[in-house]
């Protein structure tokens, strides 16, 4: 598994966005809070195809209830990714298996590492 931050980096009610590459995975991921529960997504919204963070580290609407693609406004649900609002009503964001452990925020993958920006895309979550 691949250590990602501490719970307490992430405030609660709100997201923060990650990079990893590795042999079959290259993807910038998001990982939620809602007090001691996670929730990780890949970073791309089913109708843009684009990041969700229009502005970086940007990813919940201004209640902090629902995450928020900054391109044209769709809401998704913090707990299940699906579009609640917006032109992708009905899809969903593909989850990411975020696992928390003692505090610690993992990915639940061995072949992977955190970079600063991912050279490629590509994907086997889903």
């Amino acid at each position: 598994m691949l250590a990602l931050c501490s719970l307490d980096a992430i405030p609660d009610g709100d997201a923060r966005g990650f990079a990893v590459e590795g042999p079959r995975l290259a993807q910038r991921l998001l990982v939620a809070r809602r007090g001691d529960r996670v929730y990780g997504y890949v970073n791309l919204c089913p109708h843009a195809l684009s990041r969700l963070d229009f502005e970086p580290g940007e990813f919940m609407d201004d209640d902090g209830r629902y995450l928020y693609c900054g391109v044209h406004g769709a809401q998704f649900g913090l707990e299940d990714g699906n579009c609640v609002s917006g032109p992708c009503l009905g899809q969903a964001l593909v989850a990411a298996p975020i696992v928390l452990r003692d505090g610690t925020v993992f990915l639940d993958r061995d072949d992977v590492a955190l970079v600063d920006e991912i050279s490629k895309v590509m994907s086997d979550l889903g």
